[in-house]
């Protein structure tokens, strides 16, 4: 167990790097630099300072050296585009933001979708079934951009139940401010609702007919305890396959939604850091958005083991 820590821990590290490289690198080859637009309206000695000051006047190999060197003391440098801003103090400041409304979806949107999912295998062939089928694909279908718009014309615009845009900020950045949630927190569980309620009924028929269950059957148990003793138990290995992914998805923002709604989160920010080349700020998002998906990553192995009694972590005896 201790062993195989330790290499997925280097392996981490590794990955880590090589992503940092491969940003690095995509970035510096990018036609153009983040100070040009600002540089070339100033006169020249002017524009060899800006150029010193973050370090633009070196080779790309000197670059790419002393930023590796940065980073792995933590310190992903400042922003090209906008003086004093920092990777840390962007993270500070924008993705608790991101991670309650990212947390508000998933919890919605997977809730439902598994209830959904144990509905339709349950009621296989019903029109419980064919309904729960539709409804997820209609919402799978439908983009983030179309749902906010659509929500926002008919609760905040006609109804104005809700606010059109903000978000709760200070003491309320947590537990507060519940009307301005809502609106948001539905257009991003819509996916998720449609997605675990399509992959846990799928799962769970393909459980069913295993032979451990219908020995279950065959020994009188009844269906109520078959279903979550047996059944669910085994059908939820490919829910923990997916939800890594959802749980570091929700926490890094949505664009079109934090856009929609005037939201000041993380992922709104990164793009705009990608459309203006401030490298800094894009390679530490990145690395540090990878960073989080391989510790997920890594949590969803141990999970298996606890999911599945089948499975066993490399190392231990059995």
């Amino acid at each position: 167990m201790g062993r195989y820590i330790v290499r997925r821990f280097l392996e981490m590290l590794l990955t880590l790097f090589l992503i940092a490289t491969a940003t690095f690198f995509l970035l510096e080859a990018v036609p153009g630099d983040p100070l040009s637009q600002r540089a070339d309206k100033l006169p020249v000695q002017s524009r060899e300072v800006m150029y010193k000051r973050y370090g633009l006047d070196k080779p790309v190999m000197e670059r790419y050296l002393i930023t590796m060197k940065n980073m792995a003391k933590g310190d992903f440098g400042e922003s090209f585009v906008y003086a004093g801003q920092t990777v840390g103090g962007l993270i500070h400041d924008r993705l608790p933001v991101s991670a309650r409304l990212g947390i508000q979806q998933m919890l919605l949107g997977v809730t439902v979708g598994l209830l959904l999912g144990i509905l339709a295998a349950i009621k296989r062939g019903t029109i419980a079934d064919y309904t729960v089928v539709a409804f997820s694909v209609l919402l799978i279908s439908i983009p983030h951009l179309i749902f906010g718009l659509m929500l926002q014309k008919i609760f905040a615009g006609n109804l104005r139940w809700f606010p059109t845009i903000g978000w709760p900020s200070g003491d309320e950045l947590w537990f507060g401010g519940w009307k301005y949630t809502v609106l948001p927190t539905l257009t991003g569980c819509f996916s998720y609702i449609a997605t675990y309620a399509r992959l846990l009924k799928t799962s769970m028929l393909d459980v069913v007919n295993q032979d451990y269950v219908l020995t279950a059957e065959s020994k009188g148990l009844s269906r109520g305890r078959i279903i979550r003793k047996h059944i669910l138990r085994n059908s939820f290995i490919p829910v923990m396959t997916q939800l890594p992914m959802s749980v570091a998805m929700c926490i890094t923002g949505s664009f079109f939604i934090e856009s929609i709604f005037a939201i000041p989160g993380i992922g709104q920010y990164y793009v705009t850091a990608v459309n203006n080349q401030d490298l800094s700020i894009v390679l530490g998002e990145t690395v540090l958005l990878a960073l989080l998906y391989i510790v997920v990553l890594f949590i969803t192995d141990l999970l298996y083991v606890v999911v599945d009694p089948r499975i066993s972590m490399p190392g231990r005896k059995k």
